[in-house]
């Protein structure tokens, strides 16, 4: 393989809702580092229906060009479609490095796509870096659970290829009215050769929040005791219509579900308000809160690390601290509720 041939970072620009999502900007942000790095340009692949508008998007956070497919067969995404589109891409323009959102698409197109060229692809990585000189990506993610993080490198296949978690790279600053390239794609698909039909699409009925969109956040951890402990965060959270939140321990017993766990293995999060309740610190949980605007500690043990990582930190039992914080918001929320009808 002529390594010399392959030039450009790209990112797949997901669409959620009408609108680019929020990883791909991110990565946008990501991308424009490492690209300027190798003195290359960075590109984005949009495909959709009706998506060419989002290009400007693109622009507006870095993009220098965007390689766009946009037809009917690709209003809803399949693998099929999105991965033949994206291989006849990758195969004419041939990019040096690939970058995926770790969401349920980006995870599905990126693996069909590396089984299929055939390529690498580093799942689910934290940090990302280049060598400026030899163009080698080096995809950071955390593996044995966390405990250490491993750098995985591509050294024999183009285009280097990595699905990266959302919350953890940082997107730039909107350039309102920057330009771009729009490089319009298309290549011969037809309805009737897809095996996959999407019949109807059934929206989320969930009625919690979900920890990597919530505003604030209210985790729990071992020094709560026990799953019946574990009820004063439901509380709190409840009152502040925030997300439930845990650390690795936590899951690991038992008393909540998987897709409560922040950390390095589980979600990064980046809420306006993190409460850590009975949360020690260990370093995978705190990697995947530390963004947080504001991070307030409930701790007994003044010397947990977790109070090197807050802005504001309260040592005592949670036990005896968070029912008087539920109580003391319901107060302030009923209040406004006063108010604000006295206002109608």
């Amino acid at each position: 393989m002529n390594f010399e041939d392959y030039r450009g970072v790209w990112v797949f620009l997901e669409e959620k809702n009408g609108a680019v999502a929020p990883v791909s900007l991110e990565l946008l942000g990501a991308g424009k580092q490492l690209a300027d790095k190798r003195k290359t340009e960075l590109a984005g692949v949009l495909i959709g229906e009706n998506v060419g508008c989002l290009a400007q998007t693109a622009f507006e956070y870095g993009a220098d060009k965007v390689y766009l497919y946009d037809d009917p067969i690709y209003r809803f995404y399949r693998t099929e479609t999105y991965m033949q589109a994206m291989l006849a891409c990758v195969e004419k323009h041939k990019p040096e490095i690939l970058l995926y959102g770790a969401t349920s698409t980006g995870k599905d197109l990126a693996s069909a796509v590396a089984t299929d060229l055939p390529t690498g692809l580093t799942a689910d990585t934290t940090q990302l870096d280049v060598e400026e000189d030899t163009g080698l990506l080096l995809a950071s993610r955390p593996a044995f659970g966390g405990n250490i993080m491993a750098t995985i490198l591509c050294k024999k296949y183009r285009p280097q290829m990595a699905t990266v978690r959302p919350k953890v790279m940082k997107a730039l600053l909107r350039e309102e009215g920057a330009s771009g390239v729009v490089v319009e794609e298309s290549i011969p698909i037809r309805e009737e050769d897809i095996r996959t039909k999407v019949l109807e699409i059934v929206r989320s009925t969930a009625k919690h929040v979900r920890i990597d969109e919530a505003d604030i956040i209210v985790a729990g951890g071992k020094g709560l005791g026990g799953p019946a402990g574990f009820q004063v965060v439901h509380e709190l959270a409840e009152t502040l219509g925030a997300a439930v939140g845990a650390s690795r321990d936590v899951v690991e017993a038992g008393w909540i579900g998987h897709h409560h766990q922040v950390g390095q293995t589980g979600v990064t999060v980046t809420p306006k308000i993190y409460f850590a309740i009975g949360i020690s610190g260990a370093i995978q949980h705190i990697v995947g809160m530390q963004n947080s605007g504001l991070i307030i500690a409930i701790n007994k043990d003044p010397a947990a690390p977790i109070f090197q990582a807050c802005h504001y930190g309260i040592v005592g039992d949670a036990m005896t601290i968070v029912p008087m914080l539920t109580e003391a918001f319901k107060s302030v929320l009923e209040r406004k509720e006063e108010a604000d009808a006295g206002k109608v």
